[in-house]
C-alpha cells in the first residue's frame, strides 16, 4: 500500500516545493510587444506570488516558432514556460517543417487575456457602415488594399476570413509590423486594417480612422456604439489572445499551480484595470479550457489558411 502510494506523494511534496530557483518564461518575440508585456506582468506577479524571479527571455524569429522549439526541448520540470500567443494556432498550418507539433509538445496552462480586433477604413472610402463596405468592396473587386503587420500575422488571418465569409476581393499588403502598417492607413496608402485596439484606439477617437465592426462575437464594452461582425456575418469570430504553456509531460501538479495562481492575478483588480486599458479582458479558465481554445484555433485557421492559399514568407 505504502509504495504504490509513495509516488503520487513524491509528486505533491515536489509540487508544493515548486518553484525552488528562477524559472524562464519565453517570448518568442522582441521585447516591448504585446506578447512581451503581457508575459512581464504576469512574470512579476508569480514572482511576488511564488518566491522566486520569473525571469522573461526573448526569443524572437521565425513568426514565434524559435521560442517556442525552445521550450519544446527544455526540460519538463516547471522552470520553463512558454508565453503562448495567437501566432501557435496559425503557425500550425502556415509553416510546413516545423521541428514539433504544438498541440502534441506543448501543455496548456493557463490564459491570460484576450483582445477585440476592429475593422477599419481610412475616411476616404464611402462606405459608413459595414454592409455599405460589403457592397462598395463588391463593385470595386481588387481595388481595396488591407494592411497587416506581416503575412499570417491574426490582422491578416482576420482579414482573409472576412474576405472569405463576404466573398469580396481585397488585396492584401503586408508590413514588416503593425506601426508602418497604421501609418499608411492614417495617410491613406491602404484603405483598410483589422487591428488590435491599442493600436488604433485614439485615432478612431480623434476620427483619424473609421472604425466599422468588432471582430468578437458581441460588441465590444469599451465601445458598445461599433457593431460586431457577426451582426453580419453570423459565425465570423476573431480575437488576439495570449496564455501559457510548458514542455509536455510537466508533471500535473505544477501545471495546477501554476494555474491556480495565475487565475489570481487575473482576478486582481489592477491587473484587469491593465487588461482593461490595452482594450482587453482576462481569460480565466483551466489548463483543458485554454488547450480546447488552442485546438479551435489551429483548425480555425487551418481552414482560412488552405481557402486564401497563403505560405510564410
Amino acid at each position: 500500500m505504502g509504495a504504490t502510494v509513495l509516488p503520487a506523494v513524491s509528486r505533491f511534496a515536489w509540487a508544493l516545493a515548486y518553484p525552488s530557483r528562477l524559472v524562464r518564461i519565453v517570448v518568442g518575440v522582441a521585447p516591448g510587444s504585446a506578447n512581451d508585456i503581457v508575459a512581464r506582468l504576469m512574470g512579476q506577479w508569480l514572482s511576488e506570488r511564488l518566491g522566486q524571479p520569473f525571469m522573461i527571455e526573448n526569443r524572437p524569429g521565425a513568426g514565434t516558432n524559435i521560442g517556442t522549439e525552445t521550450v519544446v526541448r527544455a526540460p519538463a520540470d516547471g522552470y520553463t514556460l512558454l508565453l503562448v500567443p495567437t501566432s501557435s494556432a496559425i503557425n500550425a498550418t502556415l509553416y510546413e517543417n516545423l521541428h514539433f507539433e504544438f498541440l502534441r509538445d506543448v501543455a496548456p496552462v493557463a490564459g491570460l487575456i484576450r483582445q477585440p480586433q476592429i475593422l477599419l477604413v481610412h475616411p476616404s472610402v464611402p462606405a459608413k457602415t459595414l454592409p455599405e463596405f460589403i457592397a462598395y468592396a463588391r463593385a470595386n473587386p481588387g481595388t481595396i488594399s488591407m494592411a497587416s503587420p506581416g503575412t499570417g500575422t491574426s490582422p491578416h488571418l482576420a482579414g482573409e476570413l472576412f474576405k472569405m465569409m463576404a466573398g469580396v476581393d481585397i488585396v492584401h499588403v503586408p508590413y514588416r509590423g503593425g506601426a508602418p502598417a497604421v501609418t499608411d492607413l492614417l495617410a491613406g496608402q491602404v484603405q483598410m486594417m483589422i487591428p488590435v485596439p491599442s493600436t488604433s484606439i485614439e485615432f478612431i477617437r480623434q476620427g483619424k480612422l473609421r472604425p466599422l465592426a468588432v471582430t468578437t462575437a458581441t460588441r465590444w464594452d469599451a465601445m458598445p456604439d461599433i457593431p460586431a461582425m457577426a451582426e453580419f456575418l453570423p459565425g465570423y469570430e476573431v480575437s488576439t489572445w495570449f496564455g501559457v504553456g510548458a514542455p509536455r509531460n510537466t508533471p500535473a501538479e505544477i501545471i495546477d499551480k501554476l494555474n491556480t495562481e495565475i487565475n489570481a492575478g487575473l482576478a486582481d483588480a489592477k491587473i484587469k484595470a491593465w487588461v482593461a486599458g490595452l482594450g482587453g479582458t482576462v481569460l480565466v479558465g483551466s489548463p483543458a479550457a485554454f488547450g480546447k481554445l488552442i485546438a479551435d484555433e489551429t483548425e480555425k485557421w487551418k481552414k482560412v489558411i488552405k481557402f486564401a492559399g497563403i505560405k510564410a514568407q
